[in-house]
């Protein structure tokens, strides 16, 4: 059974179609899916989706893209929604400074107030980062200084010195379908080698949905697909590979049941 640690079941080209799409995760072997929020506007209905269904846990965060919407939102705050059982996790927070849709400043605040959170709650960090692999290892860092957190770098695309980076403050990486894509030469160099007892796999759906799905939207039923490619890749089977990534799964969340 696998597990999809980071997907969007309540974005548009899932939302409409929710039931049926969870029902293809299913019969595709996906045993959890961890439902991620990314403005303070869809917590509920992030939520509410995990309340009825059995196999979707939610987080509670602000993605950095919202960051200058959402000032508002501090380490009280997510604490506080974070209370409730079926939330797992905080986040997704971190930096993207490809887009820069906020201010880095911002952005960096926000970060913070999130690891905060984590370090308050023993939840873990979902973490974002985009062309900000600087700015997010150093504050990940410094706030370690202060006190232990956990967590997971998802949609992993930095380089290797990053992983590594992240790795030894005792984070896992997340690898999605981009893996499958033809010009991730880079990213299959570092997935091939990460620690199996460190690594996770996602959808991020709707988006990047891996070979052989390109150009349609992603669901959580296609993690099957990045896990076969990703077990190939690495010289494992697709059971090894998936007994590990849901064992690590469970291991970072343990508040899942």
């Amino acid at each position: 059974m696998l597990i999809d640690s980071h997907c969007h079941l309540n974005y548009k080209g899932l939302v409409e179609d929710q039931a049926n799409v969870l029902d293809r995760s299913r019969a595709a072997g996906v045993d959890l899916m961890l439902n991620i929020a990314t403005r303070e506007s869809e917590w509920d209905a992030v939520l509410d989706t995990a309340v009825r269904e059995s196999d979707v846990w939610a987080t509670v965060g602000i993605h950095p893209h919202e960051a200058d919407e959402h000032p508002h939102v501090d380490t009280a705050k997510l604490i506080e929604r974070a209370a409730h059982p079926r939330v797992v996790g905080i986040g997704e927070t971190g930096l993207d400074y490809y887009y820069d849709h906020s201010d880095r400043k911002r952005q960096q605040k926000s970060f913070r107030s999130h690891i905060a959170a984590c370090r308050e709650t023993g939840l873990p960090l979902i973490v974002h980062t985009r062309d900000a692999e600087e700015d997010t290892i150093r504050i990940m860092r410094e706030e370690m200084e202060q006190g232990a957190y956990c967590g997971v770098i998802h949609c992993f695309t930095a380089s290797g010195v990053f992983a590594d980076a992240a790795m030894a403050l005792g984070f896992y990486i997340s690898i999605s379908g981009i893996v499958t894509f033809k010009n991730a030469r880079d990213l299959q160099e570092t997935a091939a080698r990460l620690p199996l007892d460190r690594l996770l796999v996602e959808t991020d759906s709707p988006f990047l949905a891996p070979v052989p799905h390109r150009g349609k939207p992603c669901e959580p039923a296609y993690v099957a697909d990045t896990a076969r490619f990703l077990a190939s890749l690495r010289g494992e089977s697709v059971e090894q590979l998936a007994a590990a990534t849901s064992a690590n799964f469970r291991t970072l969340f343990a508040k899942v049941a």
